[in-house]
């Protein structure tokens, strides 16, 4: 058969099941006319691959035995993930690194008056999941806690954010001394240490707040039961990765590299013990408490009125020994190279650590990787090699607060700001039928796309369909990225387009003993559908990314995306903040730039293409686009992260701040200090400048051919 009559057939094929399947015709962009049908050919292939037996086997073996970072049961996890890779033919490479982790050591919460009672710090074992029972299980901790044993009266702060303690200092409640119980929400559990211990409190037990629909707790749903424990990591220092060699790669201590250790002693360590409990354990400090009720919004689940202060009669102790130690931890990334441009690196990742069995935190991810990096491997050795290289990473001790996909950073940092195309990151990503997506403005619109082009397994509709079906908006929205998982390095100090994109559900006993293969099976996905459908998605993007002749971003949405931005920071305060600036007005510029751009490329699509040289130029300088936002210097309150655009919420730790310098100036009260704003507005003209300038040199470019 006449090959192009079989390609014009193939892609009739392939547009006729997706529209029956979404009601839209893929929308391939970046792609000239005569490389489509070649494209949709590859993607069938692909969307065939998958299968929930691929799927379920690699979560199984992943979470065989319970493990966090640095332990020899971390270490088999590496080696199943790296042999995975190698022998579905990728080559595969352990970047290794020693760094300081905590240990469990010694945890105790204990009623003292009026009652001693040593509070359960571990899960019950439940017949149903014999997992449950495994001999490795920990007791619940927080690691980078302080160590050492206090005893004092209880204060209640509600979630321990930073607003929650300062309304405990307006209500006139002292915490020198005192011991803070707070419960799980609001932010990350290392800023509830750090105002706790900021505000004169001798040490924090942390709760998981119980729900109302108890009878739906585990094992029979998915709740949280009374011994259920949240572990993780304390760690707020201003920078990310190992805590003793900051903005350097923590190379074996025995590589000749390897960097000079700063004391840790220097280290901004919390002091403070720390230690979390189940809602079975908080109950008999709550229940206890004889101080004013507390304020309506701090009020729980439990059925009594929770209290600001437990009385002299109520005192706890708070014992932690946890003891610290260099460790090895390694991640390990496997690598299709690129036919064409194999120097032009698509990045997909999830880290590989977990607090116990991890089965959907991380390696609902992980596996979604591994079916994925089989596939695409596949799909190379029959001749479906793509033409930028893809790499798929899987990164240790994230846990610990994301210090493997940092070091990594810190260690390729050159290289990848000059080759990297992307990252998408499926940390915990997939949980259940909702298709959610967080990104940076270049990657929205290849998203939708892809969630268009991809059956949701519940419906055999779209995932985009499904999506929009269950959206609150009149079309499903794509959030910004905050903190909290391994994009920060790549995206807010490296500048490279990022997103984090999942179908998920509720997952109320994250980093408890109960993440099991036997929890995610009977509550989360029997016919493990969702990994597959996922690996989809991320495949489509990947390839598309890949194969595109003009690397397909989304470059009008950085300004949809500027301007909602500095008209939120405006709502913040009582004034323009950027009168006078002329941010607003390169903004518009920069927007009209934006749209010759989308002009120009529709203008090349319908004439047949650009010259595969002028291809080459114009794919180098979008390369460089979001690294205009790079602030060489960081950024007010982290020198480690860069980007001008966005961060993470450095009171909260996970929420997504944009405009993250003009955001901590109105916090820290400097809008009112002309000198400050005025190098605040410089700073962010000229990244706006180099972005202007990068994209008017790729206008001249595609003009010229015209």
């Amino acid at each position: 058969m006449n090959r192009s009559f079989t390609l014009l057939l193939l892609l009739f094929c392939a547009v006729t099941l997706l529209h029956c399947t979404s009601e839209v015709e893929p929308e391939l962009s970046g792609f000239f006319e005569d490389q489509k049908a070649d494209q949709l050919e590859l993607e069938q292939k692909l969307l065939s691959m998958h299968s929930p037996e691929v799927y379920r086997r690699h979560l199984y073996n992943l979470t065989k035995t319970p493990a966090f970072a640095g332990q020899p049961e971390n270490r088999e996890v590496i080696d199943y993930i790296h042999n995975t890779m190698a022998e579905a033919g990728l080559k595969v490479e352990n970047y290794d690194y020693d760094v300081l982790l905590p240990q469990p050591g010694r945890v105790s919460v204990s009623l003292i008056t009026p009652e001693q009672i040593i509070l359960p710090n571990k899960e019950v074992e439940y017949k149903q999941d014999p997992n449950t029972s495994h001999h490795n299980l920990m007791h619940g901790w927080n690691a980078y806690s302080g160590s050492g044993t206090v005893e004092g009266e209880v204060v209640y702060a509600n979630h321990g954010t930073k607003e929650d303690f300062e309304q405990l200092r307006e209500m006139g409640i002292s915490l020198d001394g005192k011991v803070v119980i707070a419960r799980y929400g609001g932010n990350f559990r290392g800023y509830k240490a750090k105002y706790a211990e900021e505000a004169g409190a001798i040490g924090l037990v942390i709760f998981t707040d119980p729900v109302t629909d108890r009878g739906n707790a585990y094992p029979d749903g998915i709740y949280s039961d009374e011994s259920a424990i949240q572990r993780g990591s304390l760690l707020t220092l201003d920078y990310y990765g190992d805590p003793l060699t900051p903005f350097e790669p923590a190379l074996p201590l025995a590589h000749p590299d390897s960097p000079e250790r700063i004391n840790r002693e220097d280290v901004d360590f919390h002091t403070i013990p720390v230690a979390p409990i189940g809602y079975g354990a908080a109950d008999e400090i709550l229940s206890r408490m004889q101080g004013d009720e507390a304020p309506e919004e701090w009020q729980g689940g439990f059925e009594y009125p929770y209290r600001v202060t437990g009385g002299a009669d109520l005192t706890v102790r708070v014992e932690v020994d946890q003891p610290y130690e260099m460790k090895q931890i390694s991640n390990v990334v496997g690598f299709i190279e690129g036919s064409e441009y194999p120097d032009e690196w698509i990045i997909l990742g999830a880290h590989l650590d977990a607090w116990s069995f991890g089965a959907t935190d991380p390696n609902s991810g992980t596996a979604m990787l591994l079916t994925l990096a089989e596939s695409l491997s596949k799909l190379a050795d029959e001749g479906y090699r793509p033409k930028r290289s893809i790499l798929i990473g899987h990164w240790d001790a994230e846990e610990f607060m994301l210090i493997g996909s940092s070091e990594w950073v810190e260690q390729l940092e050159d290289e990848l700001m000059a080759k990297s195309v992307l990252y998408l990151n499926a940390d915990m990503s997939v949980t259940g039928p909702n298709f959610r997506a967080s990104s940076s403005p270049s990657l929205k619109k290849p998203i939708i796309q892809a969630a268009k082009s991809v059956k949701h397994p519940d419906t055999g509709a779209s995932i985009y369909d499904f999506w929009a079906d269950n959206s609150s908006n009149e079309s499903p929205s794509i959030g910004n990225l905050g903190g909290g998982s391994d994009h920060v390095g790549f995206y807010m100090r490296a500048g490279i387009p990022s997103a984090g994109v999942s179908i998920s559900g509720s997952v109320p006993i994250y980093h408890t003993n109960f993440d099991t293969f036997w929890f995610y099976e009977n509550h989360l996905d029997p016919g493990f559908g969702y990994g597959p459908a996922l690996a989809d998605v991320y495949g489509l993007i990947a390839l598309r990314f890949a194969n595109a002749q003009i690397l397909p971003y989304d470059i009008p949405r950085y300004g949809a995306d500027l301007k909602r931005h500095i008209k939120s920071v405006n709502k913040l305060t009582d004034t323009d903040l950027f009168e006078g600036s002329g941010l607003q007005e390169k903004v518009n510029t920069i927007s009209g730039q934006m749209n010759r751009y989308e002009e120009l490329i529709r203008r090349h699509t319908e004439n047949g293409g650009l010259a595969k040289s002028l291809q080459d130029s114009v794919n180098h300088q979008l390369l460089q686009l979001e690294r205009s936002f790079l602030h060489n210097e960081g950024l007010p309150f982290s020198p480690w992260l860069r980007s001008l655009y966005s961060s993470s919420d450095p009171y909260s730790g996970y929420a997504s701040w944009m405009l993250p310098a003009y955001r901590y100036a109105i916090e820290e009260g400097h809008v009112m200090d002309d000198a400050y704003m005025s190098d605040l507005h410089q700073a962010h003209l000229q990244a706006l400048n180099r972005f202007e300038e990068t994209l008017t040199r790729i206008n001249t470019i595609m003009s010229n051919e015209s």
